[in-house]
């Protein structure tokens, strides 16, 4: 689990109750058409936006967001360093059957075993790669535009209850519901876009660039072991994907 997805969120919806609590009653802050304005009205107009399957993806891809399974880059280093070497002291069918924990060196090390050219390993993985990316980056900017969306109706939600309000002044009693309307859409956008929707987005763009690193990294590393490069080799050009401090560490271990 991402821990700092999860205490940054609830963090934020908690601080926000607890301040709705300290005002008041929270049954004073709940209002339907408010919420079906902002919510229903935001969900809508960027679902036009976008095609339907990318919008659904979306909700899919969202979930890492909440849950990290990037792989340790240093881990994943050091079992690339044992494939490179038992490849070659056995040729590269000595990688068949090895049990790796990750999805996308699995796929590699069976392109290698099939013996397909460089070329062909470089493409496929390249292109696995870069529709992963793109998938990510798609949802990201799905969040972002509903954190856009989400204070834009909260506007039209406003206005909507400012003419209901002043349509009605010879009615005291309709005063109050109206103008609930009109400041809580504003309310519910701010809330949904600046607390929600725009760190998706960013933890989505995060997750991206995360998996771009690591499966590049795999990708230079099955290239090199196909090339039966040294292992040693591999480990040094490996580390230069690690941040200065995690090379110097790595190296000393």
């Amino acid at each position: 689990m991402d821990l700092a997805t999860i205490i940054g969120l609830l963090g934020a919806m908690g601080l926000i109750v607890m301040t709705m609590l300290m005002s008041g009653d929270l049954a004073m802050f709940i209002n339907v058409p408010s919420l079906v304005i902002v919510f229903g009205g935001s969900i809508c107009a960027v679902m036009a936006k976008y095609g339907l399957g990318q919008f659904l993806g979306a909700g899919k891809v969202v979930g890492k967001s909440f849950v990290s399974k990037t792989a340790d880059p240093l881990e994943l280093i050091d079992q690339i360093v044992e494939l490179a070497d038992a490849a070659r002291k056995g040729g590269l069918l000595a990688l068949e059957g090895v049990d790796v924990g990750n999805d996308f060196l699995a796929r590699g090390i069976q392109l290698l075993v099939d013996g397909h050219d460089p070329d062909v390993v470089q493409r496929l993985l390249s292109n696995d790669r870069n529709l992963a990316v793109e998938r990510h980056n798609t949802a990201s900017t799905i969040f972002s535009a509903l954190a856009g969306m989400a204070p834009a109706m909260g506007m039209i939600g406003t206005l909507i209850g400012l003419v209901a309000m002043l349509a009605n002044m010879d009615d005291p009693k309709s005063i109050g519901p109206a103008m609930a309307v009109a400041l809580l859409t504003t309310l519910y956008g701010a809330v949904l876009a600046n607390a929600f929707c725009e760190p998706v987005a960013d933890k989505l763009k995060l997750r991206a660039a995360e998996e771009a690193l690591t499966k590049s990294l795999v990708i230079d590393a099955l290239l090199a072991i196909q090339a039966g490069q040294n292992p040693r080799v591999i480990d040094s050009m490996l580390r230069t994907y690690l941040p200065e401090g995690k090379r110097e560490v790595a190296s000393a271990g």
